[in-house]
């Protein structure tokens, strides 16, 4: 009897069994057929980003959707893959896509209330990562282990592998490990330590509860788990286990940091590319090389926020950024304070932090990232102050105030400030138009505003040069005189009101030559020469320099730099001047390559020497030259030829009306650079911020380094000059040059002087001196 009832029970479990089996092949036999092909993994195509290069290949920025690092199995570590499998999958090279001794053992976990775990493999991993959601449900679950029977059928482990370590999201916005590597730790994955190769390990499973820059306590025990877990499956040995856990890691937490500063060159680079390439142009891969040097651009870039920060110490600290409530802090390492930190962002080393307590004697603050700052001595005097009870209530340092710390060259904390000038610097090679360096303001995290490009400034006297130019193809010569006396444009000429220009130091020398005058940037005797020269015919003339005839209206005032220019037009005209009066295009974009490395675009530039660019006299160029080298060795810009020791360096100063711009534009033969300083609301940088002060040194810092190894070079005479001595009363005679065909005529011989009278005897009587 018992017998019979154990058949009857074995036959409906029996038909129970054969049942769910045909049920599950029916559903196979209907959903199998149409699971998604498997194209897209077997024609893997990654949306890898666009990317940005210096010229020699560094990278300087990258656009996209994803960010991606496209790396080939083979090149992948054997540490980072046993790592990964550690972590993840460890049956991975058992398994025919679903690991039931995985999915057993998880269950058994969850079941008994230990820590839950996941049973996904790698491969289900890959297959909903570019098939399905992470909806959890059954019939996902049950699609993602078709789906993996179907990617093991068709593709092999390794390939399976290498689309799991190209396609998995690590947090950061950061796709595949390859890129992984660079945002956590800024390394290829071949440079990884082990323990930085766990941490990375660690991530799938979890990338924001993970993440080391948000959550670097929660990261560093995931972490510890995969190392436990290379020693468990002896990829690694106790050496190295030990010594894995000891190792401090340095986690990268400005992830946008790139080996040069050219956030603006690669902005520039990306706007070019996308009107050149709008289809798929963020996810196809094409790689844009640059034309700046990475010497070049890091020189540009670290004189001209010295400039900007030098500027701001000298009209001192303006008080606390922010306030923030401190009161629901719990302690001095309490997490929150990231979180009140988030709206200010570091600027290269001048970092955010919330005071703590604030007197004359030190100063505590909080950086982000858990760092206590103790500021004392030398450190606070920039902001004593503001730390006086006598400070404004709304600027005074106190707990809870937002400040800026940086160290000094001894590591020592000092209170900063965000200046709130801004700069602009950029540099190109006169011979052929390669822009070298490129810095569109002093930090484009707070202000993209390109003011190499889009900045439309008054250039002051900076632009006298193109008037003095203009006058040379008017007869006018470097030794002619002109009268440094006051002058008056009557309201009738002005067509408003009269007009008493000055010039800046309000001083007058009588008559000067033009040579002396524009090294002097004497601004009456600008006035007479574009007077002379006439209005119409100079405004036409500096459009050989580029310049836009309709941003310099044909007043007086465009003799002293009252129209608009932008420094990359600046940095084209006196390129002119510096190659001998020809005119280049400047470009910054080298060549562009795609995905498979084939050059899909490249610049042909023209180089100075092309008949076709001639845009002045080769001889005015050279009278020019001349001139403007002397501004460098006597002139407003001596400090230039004093500080770097140099006698062939050319270029002018300008200052504008209030004091509201500063600029330098100068040139060696091989570089023209171009400074410029000021607000983005136009307003007075104070009485004593000129371009000598203001934008020179910013000019100076930069070619300091990149002329460093350069010979001194000058421009050859060329044919129809003739160089006749001049003489001044007073003076010795200088030799000057002048046109073959404007040489101007021999003064007249000076009158003989009459004979002077005979002195009277001394011993004869006066009557007859006063007969005579």
């Amino acid at each position: 009897m018992l017998s019979r009832w154990i058949f009857y029970l074995f036959l409906v479990l029996f038909g129970i069994v054969a049942m769910t089996a045909a049920m599950i092949s029916a559903v196979l036999i209907l959903t199998y057929p149409n699971l998604p092909s498997l194209e897209i993994l077997t024609d893997y195509r990654p949306k890898i980003p666009l990317r940005v290069y210096t010229a020699e290949g560094y990278l300087i920025g990258e656009f996209g959707e994803e960010r991606r690092a496209f790396v080939r199995f083979e090149n992948v570590p054997e540490i980072m893959k046993q790592a990964i499998l550690a972590a993840e999958d460890e049956r991975f090279y058992q398994h025919r896509g679903v690991d039931a001794l995985s999915i057993v053992r998880a269950a058994a976990s969850n079941l008994l209330g230990g820590r839950r775990q996941g049973a996904s493999t790698i491969t289900q991993q890959v297959a909903r990562n570019f098939f399905l959601s992470s909806e959890q449900t059954y019939s996902r679950k049950f699609y993602e282990a078709l789906l993996s029977f179907k990617i093991e059928h068709s593709l092999t482990k390794d390939q399976i592998f290498e689309l799991y370590i190209n396609q998995i999201y690590l947090g950061q916005r950061a796709y595949g490990f390859a890129l992984a590597a660079q945002v956590y730790f800024g390394k290829s994955l071949k440079e990884l330590s082990i323990a930085e190769t766990a941490m990375l390990a660690g991530l799938p499973k979890a990338p924001s509860a993970f993440n080391p820059v948000v959550n670097p306590k929660r990261a560093s025990l995931r972490q510890q788990y995969v190392l436990r877990r290379l020693r468990q499956l002896n990829f690694i040995d106790d050496v190295q286990y030990e010594a894995a856990l000891q190792q401090p890691l340095v986690v990268r937490r400005e992830t946008g940091d790139y080996a040069v500063h050219a956030e603006y060159v690669a902005e520039m680079a990306r706007q070019i590319t996308a009107e050149q390439f709008p289809e798929d142009v963020y996810s196809r891969g094409l790689r844009v090389y640059t034309t700046i040097t990475r010497a070049d651009q890091e020189a540009a870039y670290a004189s001209l926020r010295r400039n900007v920060l030098d500027y701001d110490r000298r009209h001192g600290y303006r008080g606390a950024e922010a306030y923030v409530d401190l009161s629901e802090i719990k302690s001095e390492q309490d997490e929150a304070l990231d979180v009140l930190l988030l709206d200010y962002h570091d600027s290269e080393d001048i970092h955010p932090a919330v005071v703590f307590e604030a007197d004359a004697r030190r100063i505590r603050a909080y950086r982000r990232g858990g760092e206590i700052v103790t500021i004392t001595g030398d450190g606070l005097k920039f902001a004593a102050r503001m730390i006086d009870d006598k400070a404004p209530a709304d600027k005074r340092l106190r707990r809870g105030a937002i400040i800026r710390v940086q160290q000094d060259d001894k590591n020592n904390w000092r209170v900063m400030q965000m200046p709130e000038i801004e700069a602009a610097f950029l540099s190109v090679d006169p011979r052929n138009g390669t822009i070298r360096s490129l810095v569109g303001g002093f930090d484009f995290g707070r202000n993209k505003f390109n003011h190499t490009t889009q900045a439309w400034r008054q250039p002051g006297s900076s632009f006298k040069p193109f008037i003095y130019s203009g006058a040379l193809e008017k007869s006018f010569t470097p030794a002619s005189l002109i009268e440094d006396e006051p002058i008056s444009i009557p309201a009738s000429v002005t067509g408003s009101q009269a007009w008493e220009p000055k010039n800046y130091d309000g001083k007058y020398e009588g008559p000067m030559r033009l040579r002396t005058a524009l090294a002097k940037s004497k601004n009456v005797v600008s006035i007479r020469v574009l007077q002379a020269s006439g209005l119409n015919f100079i405004q036409d003339y500096i459009t050989h320099f580029g310049f836009d005839a309709n941003k310099h209206p044909a007043y007086l005032t465009m003799a002293l730099g009252a129209g608009s220019v932008t420094p990359w037009q600046m940095v084209t005209a006196y390129s002119v001047f510096a190659s001998g009066g020809y005119k280049i295009q400047p470009f910054i974009v080298s060549h562009i390559r795609d995905d498979k490395d084939q050059v899909v675009a490249e610049a042909q530039p023209v180089k100075a020497g092309d008949e076709s660019l001639l845009a002045i006299d080769p001889r005015n160029a050279y009278l020019m030259d001349s001139m403007l080298r002397d501004v460098t060795l006597y002139g407003t810009a001596a400090r230039a030829s004093a500080i770097l020791k140099r006698r062939d360096l050319a270029g002018k100063t300008g200052t504008t009306n209030e004091q509201v711009d500063a600029w330098f534009c100068g040139y060696q033969r091989t570089v023209v650079g171009c400074s410029w300083i000021g607000f983005d609301q136009p307003k007075n940088m104070g009485s004593r911020e000129t371009g000598t002060s203001a934008a020179l040194p910013a000019w100076i810092g930069y070619m300091s380094k990149v002329l460093k190894d350069v010979p001194q070079s000058f421009m050859r005479m060329p044919k129809g000059l003739v160089v006749l001595d001049v003489v001044e009363p007073d003076k010795e005679p200088i030799k000057e040059y002048f046109y073959k065909e404007n040489i101007p005529p021999p003064e007249p011989e000076p009158e003989a002087a009459p004979e002077p009278a005979p002195e009277p005897p001394q011993d004869e009587d006066a009557s007859w001196w006063n007969n005579l």
